[in-house]
């Protein structure tokens, strides 16, 4: 459904995308993860006709995007991580809104307004004013706002943002849902488990290109490592053979639970300052690690900006 092939994008000198390839079938879910400045909003720019690329193609099934973007917009629906809400506006009015916009009209913008509330738990929220939603609610509005044209490919930038738990097992149902009627995903999450729980496709982004594709289990099969992880109260010292970032220090083991017992025997002044000390074994988030060989100082449970 999605073709992408040798796409760049510079800024001045910055060049942001240096040779881009990426698809997306027909059913499936692409989890594209990269640090911060790694080119993800870019690119999803770039296919939604919203920037000009450098140089490249781009087919969204078999329309040129690039060169036809008015042709491709209807294929495509797209939830960026920004809102895009009108808060003046009660919830119906902003799906009914944007599903005119997206050349809906009559029954079938009637029906469609309908399912996609029923799907996101919006009913109970039709009559009220967007600009007094909760933040989880404004961000399954805005979700609904972009699949009313049922689009044949999908991007969903952070969509469970600000989500209580319920909201966010409805968002990933819909997803799944929506890969299993042959909508394209592409989706892109703070939340590593999501996408563990999706079974999406992961493709890694940095520098430029696309650094690694695959399933879950395939890249934690070639990439991810094992290691031992302590915790610091402040910042973490620099150890020799550890990757430090803010409060933590990682070194990588093949034998963790006894590398980590001679690190404790091994250890000076430091250890006042200890929180844990934590084995950690292959996973998604020590694979994605170990291709960007970067973490950007986010908080590990939740695994900030990585997509």
């Amino acid at each position: 459904m999605l073709q992408i092939e040798g796409l760049e994008k510079a800024y001045g000198s910055l060049a942001v995308l240096a040779g881009v390839d990426l698809d997306i079938a027909s059913g499936e879910i692409v989890a594209l993860l990269g640090p911060n400045g790694a080119g993800k909003t870019t690119l999803v720019s770039i296919v939604a006709g919203l920037r000009r690329a450098d140089a490249g193609s781009v087919r969204v099934g078999d329309v040129d995007a690039l060169n036809e973007p008015k042709r491709a917009r209807p294929l495509m629906g797209l939830a960026p991580q920004e809102l895009g809400v009108y808060p003046t506006l009660t919830t119906h009015r902003n799906l009914m809104l944007f599903g005119e916009l997206a050349s809906l009209s009559g029954s079938e913008l009637t029906e469609r307004v309908d399912e996609v509330a029923e799907a996101l738990d919006l009913v109970e929220l039709l009559d009220r004013r967007a600009g007094v939603l909760s933040g989880g609610q404004q961000r399954r509005l805005h979700t609904a706002m972009a699949m009313l044209h049922r689009p044949r490919l999908l991007f969903l930038d952070e969509p469970t943002v600000g989500a209580v738990i319920e909201s966010r097992r409805q968002i990933l149902d819909l997803v799944k849902n929506l890969a299993a009627d042959g909508c394209a995903v592409g989706y892109a999450t703070h939340y590593l488990p999501e996408i563990e729980e999706l079974d999406a496709t992961v493709a890694v982004l940095e520098d430029g290109w696309i650094q690694a594709r695959g399933s879950v289990t395939n890249l934690v099969h070639q990439h991810g490592t094992s290691g031992v992880r302590l915790s610091f109260r402040g910042d973490a010292p620099q150890l020799e053979g550890f990757q430090v970032s803010g409060t933590e220090a990682f070194r990588p083991a093949t034998n963790p639970g006894a590398e980590s017992a001679r690190i404790l025997a091994d250890a000076g002044d430091w250890v006042t300052r200890l929180d844990a000390i934590e084995i950690v074994r292959p996973s998604l988030e020590t694979a994605y690690l170990a291709l960007t060989g970067r973490n950007d100082n986010t908080p590990r449970k939740e695994f900030a900006d990585v997509a």
